[in-house]
C-alpha cells in the first residue's frame, strides 16, 4: 500500500479535536469519455483506495470519474486497539454501540472536500464498500441536513449514494433529524440511494443492511433502492456491479459503453 501523499480535511472545524489522522493516497480513475459525474469512492475496513480504483476502472461507465481516497491509520476497537486503515473507529454492530460521531465528521469533510473541487455542472456522489458504505450514507445524512455531526455547513450538494455490504450509522433519531425542516424532508425524499447486501454475508449481518433501508425510509427517503444476493458473502461480484451500473446510468443520466 502507498502511502506516498497524504492530506488533512481543510476547511473543516473540529471542535472536540483528538490526534489529527493523515489520510492515505487518493487514486483517481479519469473519465474515458465525456465527464458528466464524479463519485467519491471509499474501501472498507483495512483496506485501501488502490483495489478498488482498478475494479471500478473496469466498469462502462466512461463518462464518470471515480475518486478513491484511502482512510487513515487508526486504533480501532474492533480489533483490540490494532491500528488499520479505517474511516472512524467502530466497536460493534449494534443499536446499542456507540457511534464514533468525530471520527465520521472528519472523514465526509474529507469525502466533501474531494467533490469541491469538481467543475460546476458536475453531478456529484458518495459511494462505498462496507465501512465506507456506512461513511457514504453518513455523508449522504449530512447532505440531507445541511451540517455536519458537530454543526459545521455541510458545503457539498450529493445526487446519488451507493452502499455495498454496509450499515447505517447514527441510525437513532434519523426520522426526528430529517423532519426538524421542509428543506431536510423534501431533501430526503429525492435523494437517489442504492444498497446492495449479501445474504451470505458474515462480516456485516445482512440484517444490518435490510434494517438500514428500512431505517431510511420510515426517515423519508422514499428514493431507495435495496437489491440482495442469494449466496453472497462480505465481497463484491459481476451481478452485484452489473446493478451498480444499471442504477448510476438511471439516476444519473450518465452514457455507457459496450463491453
Amino acid at each position: 500500500m502507498n502511502y506516498g501523499s497524504s492530506s488533512r480535511a481543510p476547511g473543516f472545524v473540529n471542535r472536540t479535536a483528538r490526534r489529527p489522522f493523515e489520510f492515505g493516497r487518493t487514486h483517481v480513475v479519469k473519465p474515458k469519455g465525456r465527464h458528466q459525474a464524479t463519485i467519491v469512492w471509499l474501501h472498507g475496513l483495512g483496506d485501501n483506495g488502490a483495489s478498488w480504483s482498478q475494479l471500478l476502472e473496469t466498469l462502462p461507465l466512461p463518462n464518470i470519474k471515480w475518486i478513491c481516497p484511502t482512510a487513515p491509520t487508526r486504533p480501532v476497537a474492533a480489533f483490540g486497539g490494532f491500528p488499520c486503515t479505517a474511516w472512524f473507529d467502530v466497536g460493534e454492530l449494534s443499536e446499542d454501540g456507540s457511534d464514533d460521531v468525530e471520527g465520521m465528521d472528519v472523514s465526509a469533510a474529507h469525502v466533501a472536500n474531494l467533490l469541491s473541487t469538481e467543475p460546476a455542472d458536475i453531478k456529484l456522489g458518495v459511494g462505498g464498500f462496507s465501512m465506507g458504505a456506512a461513511t457514504a450514507l453518513y455523508s449522504a445524512t449530512c447532505c440531507i441536513y445541511g451540517k455536519y455531526g458537530n454543526g459545521s455547513q455541510y458545503p457539498v450538494h450529493i445526487s446519488a449514494v451507493i452502499g455495498l455490504s454496509g450499515w447505517l450509522p447514527c441510525s437513532r433519531g434519523l426520522k426526528s433529524k430529517v423532519e426538524v425542516s421542509q428543506e431536510a424532508t423534501r431533501r430526503a425524499a429525492v435523494l437517489p440511494i442504492l444498497l446492495c447486501h449479501g445474504r451470505a454475508d458474515d462480516v456485516v449481518p445482512y440484517k444490518h443492511g435490510e434494517k438500514s433501508a428500512e431505517v431510511l425510509r420510515s426517515a423519508g427517503y422514499r428514493n431507495l433502492c435495496f437489491r440482495s444476493y442469494n449466496g453472497l458473502g462480505h465481497y463484491t461480484l459481476p451481478e452485484e456491479m452489473d446493478d451498480v451500473c444499471k442504477w448510476l446510468t438511471a439516476r444519473l443520466g450518465v452514457a455507457t459503453s459496450r463491453n
